[in-house]
């Protein structure tokens, strides 16, 4: 994909399914496990001054919006392939960028906003770094304004 996104919150095929897998198992297992505990809290008496009742309860209500939250999230999403050009850093394609500064390379997937996760090597499709990496071929290098300061970044290679 070259440009810029889709309208709605642009997410890879990957993320999209663990999102339909994460719900899946909330609207199931988790609303079972859920039920089972409240019934089991309600049968130790009093509801009034039931500590466990009411701890499960409110559970339960973070349940449901965790569910009502994924639920939106998927109603919204797009799902952006990669491109067939493979000659350059896009949406949902990995690199090795280098760090020109700190001589440290990073392996990253321009995935996004719901599915960012640094740590993971999953960078947001809406932050700086990835708005100016999009598009770059191998050996290309782009200036980016962090909040570290001025970076300077080389495409080192696309990892199939």
């Amino acid at each position: 994909m070259t440009g810029s996104l889709p309208d709605g919150e642009p997410i890879t095929p990957a993320g999209r399914e663990a999102l339909e897998g994460e719900l899946e198992m909330l609207q199931t297992s988790a609303r079972k496990e859920m039920a089972a505990r409240i019934q089991a809290a309600r049968e130790l008496g009093d509801l009034k001054e039931n500590a466990d009742y009411h701890i499960a309860k409110n559970d339960q209500a973070l349940l449901e919006t965790r569910i009502k939250r994924l639920r939106e999230r998927l109603r919204k999403a797009v799902v952006v392939e990669s491109g067939t050009d493979n000659s350059t850093f896009e949406f949902g394609r990995t690199a090795e960028v280098l760090d020109e500064e700190s001589g440290k390379v990073h392996t990253w997937t321009i995935v996004g906003s719901t599915e960012a996760d640094l740590a993971a090597g999953k960078l947001s499709a809406e932050s700086p770094v990835s708005v100016a990496l999009l598009g770059c071929a191998p050996g290309e290098a782009v200036d980016v304004e962090t909040p570290r300061g001025k970076r300077r970044y080389r495409v080192q290679k696309l990892v199939p």
